[in-house]
């Protein structure tokens, strides 16, 4: 008498609906090479969010927009910064917080989707 196996179908994620606030919280995805490192070898995500957001509200609204699983989320202040323009006129670059976000292995992410 051989058992047989069943095939065990893989098991789909249930997430909650985005919400409004969800949308406020990720502003925008920051393109850099080191970014795109390390979302190819990393799967970490780095985003703009808002300012008044904390670990908690970025993780649940990653996780409910891209229906993928959080593992950790680093959140950090970036400073602003004095600069010129040309050589007459200075100026500032406006400081934002950014979080980078772990996603689980075997999951992925496209934020380039139309």
């Amino acid at each position: 008498m051989a058992a047989k196996k069943k095939a065990e179908a893989p098991v789909k994620k249930s997430f909650q609906k985005p919400t409004e606030r969800d949308f406020a919280v990720i502003a925008k995805p920051i393109i850099t090479e080191k970014s795109m490192a390390e979302m190819q070898n990393k799967n970490k995500v780095t985003v703009k969010v808002a300012p008044d957001t904390n670990k908690t509200e970025v993780k649940l609204a990653f996780e409910r927009i891209f229906q993928v699983k959080v593992t950790d989320v680093k959140i950090l202040n970036v400073r602003a910064k004095a600069t010129t323009r040309g050589t007459r006129y200075n100026g500032y670059i406006q400081g934002y917080k950014k979080a980078i976000v772990t996603i689980a292995e075997g999951e992925a992410i496209d934020l380039f989707r139309e």
